[in-house]
């Protein structure tokens, strides 16, 4: 409907609606606050006089109410045009309906805009009808769902733009959606037309992963830099927009790393920036379930911090690991069937239950039911029939009372206890034998007790979550998966990258997955890196040994390699070479000759622990305020508790890291640690990088 048809042009005249209308709210909601303040005072010097039945008092609360909602509305309506003026939209389609020549032009973005109130749309919703426009089709034959029916037509062009600050980046027309940063940015860029060609081909494939409604499971096994995120990202949005009866934000949830993936989100894919996606660590999940059984449990963090110092018994964390392992924790529940349960008579009120008739109903009529959770069922049972005889239901205290002499039968429910005789059994050493207050759990014993509480009682809870993300997927074992199998029904998107474990030795989670979820499964193998360049890319891929990878050609700055006497001089570097915001890179392109000029937004320092990470935090701190960076607002420290992504410079782990892409990175490294796990760690810190790529060993 805009009668601008330039991105730029359109820009502008958005940009002053936006400013027009905040100001109007600035206004409104000003009034309404003096309106909200007056009708307190009204009713604060008159309520006393008000009539005795109260209406004069219920439509003075009633009124301060309409108003309070009525400013409420402003104000949230305020904040999301504020953040439309970053970046106000990011698509347009171009609609002939049917039997018209001319074609209505409809922009896309994260909210509607109008000029006033009730107006036609400047900017349209990405979740408004019409924006299936822009999602479902290509260029060709389409429609959408409105309120008089099923509009039919013809797409006749799609444009996508980088607005960031208010400001065009890029824009270009493109038959699909494309999905992704950097393959937007070369669409945009005045490349050759055989690597747009390349690139097209590229999103074609992701499209397809993207819009792919049809496998309950998809595991997407990805290189670094294949732009798997991004696609489990775009994924979510397009199942969200394409299945919004049956799924919303709040029934997605993402298992991820750490706690800064959702905000994340929100920095790269401006479709779910309003959105709340559901986001937690399966460490913290299995910390929870497990609080009635041990007081505290290690997290993955804890664990590599373990095996970086050294004080991780490796052999052992694999042996727990392993399928063997589970198999004998398979046998040793079938054992626990005879050996945990000390069979007697019950007598209640005159009514006797016998010890074989309990032996009968505990062994086949409730077999199914997990073994700590059967005695519950007999017990409910036998006092079913009691109340029968009786004529009259038992006291709530009498009921818990009968059922403690039935749970007495067992001769522990302590799942810490019933893991330790495991482990004895196996010959393996055993856990501490110390009151519930000392219970600690290693990293490697958190899932196999969390397993046996699965195995052992019976769970009652439906999450909501109607489609699950499992990010990366190679730092799972198979005892974490079989617990997801058993906890979540749903449609699932796993995807990882095997050359990123954090251990010494990768994994390949493809080897067992389709044991656990069976037929379900669609498995997706991506080996086109282009997030990086080229430069990146080769760096990393030699640390990691890796040789099958094709690469994107998108070049840049040769990796920087050095060495420094101490972690200062190191930090000096950083300082010099960090280029932010207002400052640019320029990169030349041999073969044509033309300048890119690559505004950087992000930028990260990767060290090997949390102790050094948080050194190199404060004393780049102190460099930078004086060279007059804002340290408060453009300086981060992203740690395990973090739940913030902040753009400008991050200094963190390189397991904090996981997931995470910066456009500048500086991974600062002891020069002397080479164990396995560290050299593991540089490969991750160096696919951080998408455009600038520094290794600095500090040498003590």
């Amino acid at each position: 409907m805009a009668a601008v048809k330039n991105g730029r042009e359109y820009l502008l005249h958005v940009t002053e609606t936006l400013k027009h209308r905040i100001a109007q709210l600035d206004e409104s909601i000003e009034v309404g606050q003096k309106e909200i303040e007056g009708m307190h005072e009204y009713y604060w010097e008159n309520y006393t006089e008000m009539d005795q039945y109260g209406y004069e008092n219920f439509d003075n609360q009633q009124a301060l109410l309409h108003e309070i909602n009525a400013s409420n509305e402003k104000i949230e309506l305020r904040r999301r045009f504020r953040k439309m003026v970053d970046s106000p939209f990011f698509g347009r389609v171009d609609f002939c309906y049917e039997g018209e020549d001319e074609p209505e032009i409809f922009y896309i973005g994260i909210a509607n805009l109008a000029e006033e109130n009730g107006g036609p749309p400047l900017i349209y919703d990405w979740r408004a009808p019409v924006s299936g426009l822009f999602y479902d089709f290509d260029k060709g034959p389409a429609s959408y769902q409105a309120p008089l029916g099923e509009i039919h037509g013809d797409i006749a062009a799609k444009w996508q733009y980088k607005i960031r600050g208010g400001k065009m980046i890029y824009e270009f027309e493109s038959d699909v959606k494309i999905d992704d940063e950097i393959l937007k940015a070369e669409l945009g860029s005045n490349g050759d037309v055989q690597l747009k060609n390349i690139i097209r081909t590229i999103q074609k494939e992701q499209n397809a992963i993207i819009r792919n409604t049809s496998d309950r499971i998809m595991v997407i096994q990805g290189a670094a830099g294949s732009g798997k995120t991004s696609i489990a990202l775009h994924r979510i949005a397009y199942l969200l927009y394409h299945d919004r009866k049956n799924l919303n934000s709040s029934s997605v949830l993402v298992l991820s790393p750490n706690g800064v993936f959702s905000d994340y989100i929100s920095h790269i894919l401006p479709e779910l920036g309003e959105e709340n996606i559901r986001e937690m660590s399966f460490d913290l999940f299995a910390y929870k379930r497990l609080k009635k059984v041990v007081s505290d449990c290690e997290d993955r963090y804890d664990l590599i911090e373990r095996q970086i110092a050294g004080l991780c018994d490796e052999k052992l964390l694999k042996e727990k690991l392993s399928r063997d392992f589970l198999d004998r924790m398979e046998g040793y529940l079938v054992e626990l069937e005879d050996s945990l349960m000390n069979f007697r008579d019950v007598e209640h009120r005159g009514v006797v239950k016998k010890e074989q008739e309990i032996i009968e109903l505990f062994y086949f009529k409730f077999m199914d039911i997990p073994l700590l959770s059967r005695m519950d069922a007999v017990a409910e049972y036998f006092i079913d029939e009691v109340e029968t005889l009786k004529g009259f239901n038992l006291p709530d205290e009498e009921r818990e009372a009968v059922k403690s002499r039935f749970y007495r039968m067992y001769e522990t429910r302590d799942l810490y206890v019933l893991y330790n005789r495991f482990l004895k059994q196996e010959g393996f050493p055993s856990l501490p034998q110390v009151q519930y207050e000392k219970r600690k759990l290693r990293y490697e014993d958190v899932y196999p007790v969390l397993y046996l509480k699965y195995r052992l009682e019976t769970q009652q809870e439906d999450s909501g979550v109607r489609h699950l993300i499992v990010d990366e997927m190679q730092d799972y074992s198979m005892i974490q998966y079989l617990i997801i199998q058993r906890l979540f029904k749903c449609r699932m998107t796993i995807l990882g990258d095997r050359e990123q474990t954090m251990d010494g030795e990768q994994q390949d989670v493809l080897t067992f997955l389709p044991k656990i979820f069976g037929k379900d499964i669609r498995r997706i193998v991506m080996d086109k890196s282009y997030r990086n360049t080229v430069e990146i890319a080769s760096y990393a891929n030699k640390l990691a040994g890796i040789t099958e990878v094709e690469l994107f050609e998108r070049h840049g700055k040769p990796v920087v390699e050095k060495e420094f006497p101490g972690l200062e001089e190191a930090l000096e570097s950083v300082v010099r070479e960090l280029r932010l915001e207002k400052q640019a890179v320029i990169a030349e392109n041999a073969d044509e000759g033309v300048e890119d000029i690559i505004s950087y937004e992000t930028a990260a320092v990767i060290a090997r622990t949390a102790d050094e990470a948080r050194e190199t935090y404060y004393i780049l701190k102190e460099k930078l305020e004086a060279e007059g960076f804002d340290t408060k607002e453009r300086l981060s420290l992203l740690h395990r508790d973090s739940t913030n992504f902040q753009k400008g410079l991050t200094v963190t782990t390189f397991y904090m890291a996981k997931g995470l892409e910066f456009d500048q990175v500086f991974s600062v490294f002891p020069g002397q640690d080479r164990s396995p796990i560290v050299e593991r760690a540089r490969y991750i810190a160096a696919t951080r990088a998408l455009h600038e790529l520094y290794m600095y060993e500090v040498v003590k």
